[in-house]
């Protein structure tokens, strides 16, 4: 194949093209493959498309939808739309290309493409690559005074936690009707006291909540 028939592209673009219908024609959108931004190489009409809907339409009116010479000439048209639209696609996409390089360029180091606002042309690299010191020193103060505040957060909850009460068990789900409680004394769905297992009078053996009877002993509750 001679290199001016061979076709070069990276995989940072998307297809919008149509190939039948009033809208046929080539338009290719390309993104950056660091912040994905996009530049659209802009409509192309697909002419061979839209003569066959002309010719489509013309010979429909004069012979009828339904007659045969309408049928055969319509598949002829298609035919010809069909076998030259990847020839034109291609030639579209050629142009498409050389434009885009205008708005991208290709990092030295990871190999992206990527547009102007992300790339660095006295280092021929991508900002990922190629950091801005001034918004990496921004950043890293940003995040050095979260951590320090997340610190001394840690701290003063640690010290507020001598006034919770981790001994006493609570009730999460009500025993009546099943409601989430997050350990309320009173259910908030049916209004029924929460609380741990109780002790039986008699024997002293531990009892769950609504029980009547005393498992142990017997002796209601």
């Amino acid at each position: 194949m001679a290199e001016a028939d061979t076709l070069w592209f990276s995989n940072n673009h998307r297809d919008y093209s149509n190939q039948y219908g009033n809208d046929a024609g080539f338009e290719f959108e390309f993104y950056c493959q660091r912040c994905s931004d996009t530049w659209r190489s802009g409509f192309e009409p697909y002419k061979a498309a839209r003569a066959a809907g002309w010719i489509r339409r013309a010979a429909n009116m004069a012979h009828g939808a339904t007659s045969s010479i309408g049928w055969d000439v319509a598949n002829g048209v298609d035919g010809l739309v069909e076998s030259g639209w990847h020839k034109a696609r291609d030639a579209s996409f050629k142009e498409a290309i050389v434009a885009a390089e205008k708005h991208f360029n290709r990092c030295g180091r990871c190999t992206s493409y990527v547009c102007v606002r992300c790339y660095s042309p006295d280092r021929g690299l991508c900002t990922n690559c190629a950091p801005d010191l001034a918004a990496e020193v921004e950043s890293a103060r940003t995040h050095g005074l979260v951590d320090a505040a997340t610190a001394k957060a840690r701290d003063v909850g640690a010290s507020m936690a001598a006034e919770v009460d981790v001994t006493t068990q609570k009730q999460l789900v009500c025993h009546a009707c099943g409601h989430e409680t997050h350990g309320a004394k009173f259910c908030p769905e049916c209004g029924v006291k929460q609380g741990a297992p109780g002790t039986c009078g008699g024997c002293g053996s531990e009892v769950g909540m609504n029980v009547k009877f005393c498992p142990e002993c017997g002796q209601p509750q």
